[in-house]
């Protein structure tokens, strides 16, 4: 498994080179020259790279999302104490959207027009996102590697500056219903969906490898209520075998919750944006009222993961993280939610290096689609980028809690929309990051 297969040299402190990579800036060591291309350094001075994002730091999905945008800015903050990207200092404004599509048109739009942000990088959600994409394409702003399961990038002609970043929710359905046909072939499934983009792509991606006759239930609910007792009481008298769950962090507890007191125990499945076992935990305690407490309801509980989290501690990416966070982070115990933020600003920061010293908005892109997809990263799987494509992670692999910690149950399985193969894949398996913890990449000619 691709767990096993990564590297184990040792990443050596950070502090130790910080001397050498100060002395130069990140990505003055490499052959700069004077490339780029004539276009738009809105955002972009002599001294510092303005970059724009929206998350919901406060509202409904704020609850582990919120903390995304904390493993980036420490990550910034470490490039930037070393140097910046070519002398340059990165400036990340991050603004409160509450996970509401009006408030992200309207702190989009001081971001874009107030503050003259280079990129919008890294905005969370499907259908907060769905309400600028157009606008940032329409306007030329690089939209770079979105927060967001939903297929991004994948209509380049109409989205030439929007690339994906995580795998989508399509990819992980397909790769949950694989794991369902390969280990339990004849069971019944029941599918508990939020009702909107998660949903909707996860469900077409399970519907591409099961037939629907092994489908007996498909409920759906939406975001905003907590009560989830009839969707729960439908699949109990559907009887699946596995209940397949795409949904946010607090519908985990609350759907586990009312499962127990149903006495309703089939195998259950959730995906990546609802099976954090920290946030499950701390939901449960609120929802039960402190009747039950910890992770044992995740134990024996199905998910995916596509790149390393705080408990692999043998990670050199984790490692990594750590160090950085301990010097850069903001006081609290590192998390998942963190090391995606850091791991996403590891990728931006490989865009600016590859971009050279001439910085403008399309060369940032055209530097993304040439080489990107090359680029190392925490990724157990590959990017898409390139002309044709601008989707992000096209890999997975199955794990099962047990006491909170993810254990594998496949290898990295890759895939892509539509019919596309799924298969075996760990190409990525190398991919140990620099031990100076800058990104080691060319810049493209």
């Amino acid at each position: 498994m691709r767990r096993m297969a990564r590297t184990t040299t040792s990443v050596v402190s950070v502090v130790a080179v910080a001397a050498l990579v100060a002395a130069c800036g990140a990505g003055k060591s490499r052959d700069d020259g004077d490339r780029g291309d004539v276009g738009s350094t809105v955002g972009v001075t002599d001294t510092t790279i303005k970059l724009g994002g929206t998350f919901p730091l406060t509202g409904l999905a704020a609850p582990g999302y919120s903390e995304i945008p904390d493993g980036a800015q420490a990550y910034y903050k470490f490039i930037n104490a070393h140097g910046g990207v070519y002398g340059r200092k990165i400036e990340y404004l991050v603004k409160d959207d509450a996970y509401n599509p009006t408030n992200t048109s309207t702190v989009t739009n001081e971001l874009v027009q107030q503050s003259q942000v280079f990129a919008m990088v890294g905005s969370l959600g499907t259908p907060t996102h769905n309400a600028v994409v157009d606008r940032l394409n329409g306007e030329k702003i690089p939209d770079l590697f979105v927060t967001s399961g939903a297929p991004w990038g994948n209509n380049v002609a109409d989205q030439p500056m929007t690339f994906g970043w995580q795998p989508d929710y399509e990819i992980e359905g397909k790769i949950a219903a694989h794991y369902v046909k390969q280990h339990m072939p004849t069971a019944r499934v029941g599918l508990f969906l939020q009702d909107d983009d998660i949903g909707q792509f996860a469900e077409k991606g399970v519907r591409e490898i099961l037939g629907a006759g092994q489908i007996v239930s498909v409920q759906k609910y939406t975001a905003g209520t907590e009560d989830v007792g009839p969707q729960i009481a439908a699949l109990q008298a559907a009887k699946p075998d596995i209940v397949l769950a795409f949904n946010l962090i607090q519908y985990t507890a609350l759907s586990q919750l009312v499962a127990l007191k149903l006495n309703f125990h089939p195998t259950w499945y959730y995906g990546g944006t609802g099976s954090n076992p920290q946030f499950v935990g701390e939901f449960l305690d609120e929802y039960s009222d402190g009747k039950v407490k910890g992770t044992s309801l995740l134990d024996g509980v199905l998910s995916t993961k596509y790149m390393p989290v705080t408990s692999d501690t043998g990670d050199p990416w984790t490692r990594l993280w750590e160090k950085i966070w301990k010097q850069y982070g903001n006081g609290r115990p590192l998390n998942s939610f963190d090391m995606y933020g850091f791991s996403q600003a590891y990728s931006v920061v490989s865009a600016l290096l590859a971009a050279g010293k001439n910085l403008t908005r399309e060369r940032v892109v055209t530097v993304i689609e040439k080489a990107g997809a090359s680029w190392p990263s925490p990724a157990y799987g590959r990017f898409r980028w390139s002309k044709e494509s601008h989707q992000g992670m096209n890999g997975l692999e199955v794990i099962e809690f047990k006491d909170g910690v993810g254990v594998p149950k496949t290898p990295v399985l890759v895939t892509d929309v539509g019919d596309a193969a799924i298969t075996e894949d760990d190409s990525a398996a190398d991919d140990a990051p620099p031990t100076d913890g800058m990104p080691d990449v060319d810049v493209v000619g």
